[in-house]
């Protein structure tokens, strides 16, 4: 199954206590989401990745902000069942596509997208969405390039989840809402699981 039909909303996770990392799990694959990316943004995110991997069986956990060779050499060591970018070079493409776990390059552009697809790449990351013509911009990359599908992140909400996820182009939203810094700080679980339910009955 591809990565952008398991759920409809893919939390994007910054770690920064590891000892977080397998509860955090298991409250959202509890709540109805499985697929969780943890960005490379933080010294805790690889080791958090390898527990969440041996410890959540359910969780199909990944690597984010994934920009260099090196990078998805160490998150795919890690664990990670994924790869997430948030842009694409060349160097970076060679290296995912030899990775062997499935990937979704980032892009922003028509030109990107039409590049990644001579590649053979047809799923993608479309970032900063917002920032980068949010709905608007993904619904007219619908008629030329219907083959290509996309999982949109950044700047995108509870409130507004559901629109992008009617568009035919879009398989799922990423989205940072699911784990709010209080509720790690305090251990609320709970919390997040609840987000998570709300966020899995999207579609």
């Amino acid at each position: 199954m591809s990565l952008l039909d398991i759920a409809p909303v893919v939390p994007v996770v910054v770690i920064d206590d590891v000892e977080t990392a397998v509860p955090l799990a298991r409250a959202l694959v509890a709540g109805g989401l499985p697929v969780i990316e943890v960005t490379l943004r933080t010294d805790a995110a690889l080791e958090a990745i390898g527990r969440i991997a041996a410890e959540v069986p359910d969780a199909v956990i990944g690597a984010g902000t994934i920009r260099t060779a090196a990078d998805v050499a160490a998150a795919v060591s890690a664990g990670s069942r994924f790869l997430v970018s948030p842009g694409t070079t060349p160097g970076l493409v060679d290296a995912m596509e030899s990775c062997g776990v499935p990937f979704l390059p980032g892009v922003a552009t028509a030109s990107e997208a039409m590049a990644l697809a001579d590649r053979g790449v047809s799923e993608m990351k479309f970032f900063p969405a917002e920032a980068a013509g949010g709905l608007p911009y993904l619904k007219a990359l619908g008629g030329p390039l219907p083959h290509i599908r996309f999982c949109p992140t950044g700047g995108i909400r509870p409130d507004t989840a559901s629109a992008y996820l009617a568009l035919a182009n879009v398989g799922c939203v990423g989205g940072t809402w699911l784990t709010p810094a209080d509720a790690l700080a305090s251990g609320d679980y709970a919390r997040v699981e609840k987000l998570a339910a709300e966020a899995a009955a999207l579609r």
